[in-house]
């Protein structure tokens, strides 16, 4: 299957929650909270591809890794996880047969609702 879980970035959103910077919202909330396209290219002008695909859960290795069609499976803002961003992206994984991505949202999302309940 071309898209794989990026590990990088499952390594970045597990520091994120241990960090406490997680926002604990609904899944319906994603569509307000997910980043804009011009969010997304102020970002990557700032910070580097790198940087941007540590946000995403997918990575595409036939793209180039330079474009945003490399990545897929975004769960934050470029500042924290949401929540929300987690729920959907485990959804979407799950709905295209992505199972190592869909479970490894699952942990996360596990992880931040354990701290939500600590």
């Amino acid at each position: 299957m071309a898209i794989e879980l990026n590990q990088p970035a499952l390594r970045h959103a597990r520091a994120l929650i241990r960090d406490g910077k997680v926002v604990r919202d609904e899944r319906d909330d994603w569509s307000e909270a997910a980043p804009t396209a011009d969010e997304e290219n102020s970002f990557i002008e700032r910070e580097g591809w790198t940087e941007y695909s540590h946000w995403h859960l997918g990575v595409d290795r036939r793209e180039n890794e330079e474009t945003k069609q490399a990545y897929s499976f975004p769960f934050g803002d470029f500042t924290r996880v949401h929540r929300s961003g987690v729920i959907s992206a485990e959804s979407r994984a799950g709905q295209y047969d992505h199972y190592e991505i869909r479970d490894a949202l699952r942990t996360l999302l596990d992880l931040i609702d354990k701290d939500d309940k600590d």
